[in-house]
C-alpha cells in the first residue's frame, strides 16, 4: 500500500535527494522511501545495541564472533588451509557471517 503525502524540504536537501535518486536509477519517491526505511532501521538497531550494552550482552556477542573466527581458522587448517606452495590461503572478510559449503 502507498500513501500520498505532502512534505517540505530545504532546497539543498531536495536537490541532493534528486541527485542521489538519479544516480541510483530510482524515482525521488522511491529513493526517499528507501532513505526513510534505512533511517528507521538504524534507529531500531541502535536502540537494540544500547539494550545489549546495558545488559552486558555485547561482550558475549564479541566473544561469540571471536569463537567463530577461531573455529573457522581450525576448520580451514583441517581442510588443508595451506596452499600447494606452503603459504596460507588468504583469509576471507565479512566477519565470519557467510558460511562455506563443506
Amino acid at each position: 500500500m502507498t500513501a500520498k503525502v505532502t512534505l517540505s524540504f530545504s532546497d539543498d536537501t531536495i536537490a541532493d535527494a534528486r541527485r542521489y535518486a538519479e544516480r541510483d536509477g530510482m524515482s525521488l519517491s522511491a529513493w526517499m522511501d528507501k532513505a526513510a526505511k534505512e533511517k528507521a532501521l538504524r534507529e531500531l538497531f541502535g536502540a537494540h545495541a544500547d539494550v545489549l550494552r546495558r545488559a552486558g550482552l555485547d561482550k558475549l556477542e564479541k566473544q561469540a564472533l571471536a569463537d567463530e573466527a577461531d573455529y573457522e581458522t581450525v576448520t580451514d587448517a583441517l581442510r588443508g588451509g595451506l596452499t600447494q606452495s606452503g603459504g596460507r590461503r588468504p583469509r576471507r572478510s565479512g566477519g565470519g557471517n557467510d558460511k562455506r559449503a563443506a
